[in-house]
């Protein structure tokens, strides 16, 4: 199959991916509860600006704007009737950015969580999630985007949906999972799971890895575990990190987050040398932040592995249960090492 992603990660070792979406709309003026993806409608000045930004940046993969895209997310703002439209705009959006760039780039469509705990656990079918997937992910392939790109999901139930949904609109697809649990995600899933989970999928990804979670150190332990389950079951992945941006703390009654561009050019790096073929920011990372990760990963050759200990003194914390993951050890449900650390899956990038 013909496509960009493909093209890019021959001609590349690694690509580099955008930042936030939230974050950086928040800062445009997008107010808290309101939908992002009814501005692709509403404000698509400012969508081309925010997707421009991190184009000037250096990103090689830029998302669309449309993580709550589904039906159910879109329910919560009565816009479940809106969901070809709102998918599309925000695609046909990026495709002119692109366009009126000189260099190649991935347009893909962010596919998120529909916020609904699904059978067994909750009352909502891997069906009627499939459904929903499904007719977001051919709203995006008619906007003109090159990959589908499911993020933040936390169960294997969801990943099946998403992926059997996606499927329909015969692109390439990436899963990231949301792992900020102790080392696993909300539902209780690993690293290690998600590299086992690639033998019972519906279709093959292209790629898949970690997104969100709790800081950019716990996504290099992510790395780290899936690139170690991947070889003991000889396969060869392209992972995807794309971490939130330092660690998020309360600061006057709002999420701030703790990572500078320097920190995020040293993780960069880090992911890189960990295994990680596509890498980019997530929550809190703006354009700023991918300028710097682009002129270290330009800069930097692939090394060894990091030690788990390293990372730590670089990045910050690392739970337990994630360096248990490390050492072989599933069972450990230990507490994060950094006093105050709190585990949450995010709603927004």
């Amino acid at each position: 199959m013909s496509n960009k992603l493909f093209k890019l990660l021959e001609q590349k070792p690694v690509l580099l991916l955008d930042g936030a979406t939230g974050t950086n709309l928040f800062a445009m003026g997008l107010q808290s509860g309101d939908s992002p993806e009814f501005w692709n409608i509403t404000h698509p000045d400012r969508i081309a600006k925010h997707y421009r930004s991190f184009i000037d940046a250096g990103s090689d993969v830029v998302l669309t704007n449309t993580f709550g895209g589904t039906s159910y997310r879109l329910k919560l703002h009565d816009g479940q009737d809106r969901v070809a439209e709102l998918n599309i705009a925000a695609a046909r959006i990026l495709s002119k950015e692109v366009e009126k760039s000189s260099r190649e780039i991935v347009i893909a469509g962010s596919m998120g969580p529909t916020g609904e705990i699904l059978e067994p656990a909750g009352t909502v079918s891997i069906e009627q999630a499939q459904a929903a997937f499904t007719e977001q992910a051919l709203a995006l392939k008619e906007g003109g985007v090159d990959v589908l790109w499911i993020e933040t999901i936390s169960s294997i139930e969801e990943s099946h949906a998403a992926i059997r949904g996606a499927s329909a609109a015969g692109l390439p697809i990436v899963l990231t999972l949301s792992i900020d649990t102790n080392g696993r995600t909300m539902m209780g899933v690993t690293a290690a799971d998600l590299v086992k989970l690639q033998k019972e999928l519906a279709v093959p990804l292209i790629a898949f890895g970690t997104n969100c979670g709790v800081g950019a150190a716990e996504v290099i332990a992510a790395i780290m575990n899936m690139s170690k389950t991947a070889e003991e079951n000889d396969m060869q992945p392209i992972l995807v990190a794309k971490g939130n941006c330092g660690i998020p703390e309360w600061v006057g009654g709002e999420i701030s987050y703790s990572g500078t561009p320097e920190l995020m050019a040293t993780y960069a790096k880090l992911a890189m040398d960990s295994g990680a073929r596509i890498i980019g920011g997530c929550c809190g990372t703006t354009p700023g932040h991918v300028a710097s990760m682009r002129a270290a990963i330009d800069q930097h050759t692939k090394g060894p592995t990091p030690a788990i200990e390293d990372v730590i003194k670089i990045l910050g914390s690392v739970t337990v249960g994630a360096q248990a993951q490390l050492k072989g050890d599933q069972s450990v449900e230990g507490g994060a090492l950094r006093k105050g650390q709190r585990s949450r899956r995010a709603r927004r990038r």
